[in-house]
């Protein structure tokens, strides 16, 4: 007799290898364009608030909280500009008990509504440096060099940005950044580049390459802890020197769809060797919970065109979503499944919590094959999970959802 489904789940902790902290109450923001208007017209007034210290204090407690009653234990976080924000952050978060890996963004370019975010190559270097030491190294916290993107610095930048990275690579510090998100013709952000730098592919810019003609400018930024977010409009080339060098790729399928930017082909990016974890991407993207991304992830790669449309299984699906992300990290020793032997992040997920869940897990078509019905119950749990259903989320064996009623 077939037992049904049980009537509650372990899942491996979630890992959002791509969101953005100064950007938690900007999800649904309409700019009237793609990505560059997008951040012009509503992200870099956005965050320019977070200068505010009470405002920046009370968004860090805010994101952490989102964080847990999603359950994202583990997330690569891009910073705000303001050292005040980022200390508010990094305090929240280890209040939390969440994991992070976060930096500063750095720009030091840019149009006049990011001004109040810019800062010099020397000074973007000495906060950066600074941060490292403040909050570098810690059980639970580290910290990354974030250059937002090629186009908010410059060459000057990138070649500061690989010696710090050349002196402090071997003490863990992480390197993150986007790459190859919006391919609009002429006046996209992959057009854009090439034209700034007069480089022949996006990625050279963080490999060292950034001069006019790809020229070698300075140190490579890419690394097995570096992560590059969207990746959607790749050459061949990049994506085999990202697999070539450890790099990972953050796929954010919801952002993607939310600015137009297209869809990663999932396919021809998986062929290449390179890792592909999973993104957010809040506030471009505007679902915080990991398996709603999934959701968007498994339609978006249904619909490629031709034999390039792939149905993703659903234990690719988790797996890009859990242990993808901790590999994207440099930690799958660590968490990213619940192994024997690693530290306990997981949640656990009761589906009589969210009426919907219960009903298409308990009384939905089950097949009579046992690994088929299995394979059928992990996608609807995926699917279908929703915050309510998620009853407990645990950080290295201790719940940490009184975070969510505390005062802090």
């Amino acid at each position: 007799m077939d037992r049904g489904p049980p009537r509650g789940f372990l899942l491996p902790g979630f890992v959002d290898t791509h969101m953005h902290f100064p950007q938690v109450y900007c999800t649904d923001s309409y700019g009237g364009g793609q990505l560059l208007e997008w951040l012009e017209r509503c992200i870099f007034p956005a965050e320019a608030r977070l200068a505010d210290t009470a405002l920046a204090q009370r968004a860090a407690i805010a994101f952490c909280r989102r964080r847990i009653a999603v359950g994202t234990t583990a997330a690569m976080v891009m910073g705000s500009a303001f050292p005040q924000a980022q200390e508010a952050l990094f305090t929240a978060t280890r209040a939390a008990g969440l994991r992070m890996v976060s930096g500063r963004g750095v720009q030091t370019v840019g149009p006049r509504s990011a001004e109040p975010l810019l800062t010099t190559t020397e000074r973007a270097i000495e906060l950066c440096a600074n941060e490292i030491q403040s909050w570098h190294g810690d059980e639970l916290t580290d910290v990354a060099l974030v250059p937002r993107f090629s186009l908010s610095v410059t060459a000057e930048t990138l070649a500061a940005l690989g010696e710090l990275y050349d002196d402090v690579r071997a003490d863990g510090v992480y390197f993150h950044s986007h790459l190859n998100e919006n391919a609009r013709p002429g006046t996209g952000e992959v057009d854009a580049t090439l034209a700034a730098y007069g480089v022949g592919s996006y990625l050279d810019t963080y490999d060292g390459h950034f001069l006019p003609g790809s020229r070698k400018g300075g140190a490579t930024l890419l690394g097995r802890r570096s992560i590059l977010a969207h990746a959607v409009h790749c050459q061949d080339a990049e994506l085999a020197r990202m697999a070539a060098t450890g790099s990972s790729i953050a796929h954010c399928p919801t952002s993607q769809l939310f600015l137009g930017s297209g869809t990663m082909p999932w396919r021809r990016t998986v062929a290449s060797g390179v890792n592909i974890a999973l993104g957010t991407d809040v506030g471009g993207g505007d679902e915080w919970l990991l398996t709603r991304v999934l959701n968007d992830c498994f339609k978006v790669h249904m619909s490629e065109p031709g034999p390039a449309a792939v149905s993703l299984h659903p234990a690719e699906l988790l797996f890009t979503a859990t242990l993808a992300g901790a590999r994207a990290l440099d930690r799958e020793g660590t968490f990213g499944n619940l192994d024997a032997g690693k530290e306990a992040d997981f949640l656990v997920v009761v589906p009589d919590r969210w009426e919907p869940l219960a009903n298409n897990l308990f009384h939905g078509i089950r097949s009579d094959d046992e690994r088929l019905a299995d394979e059928q119950t992990l996608f609807r749990l995926l699917m279908g999970l929703r915050e309510p259903a998620i009853s407990a989320v645990l950080v290295r064996g201790r719940d940490i959802t009184g975070y969510l009623h505390s005062d802090r």
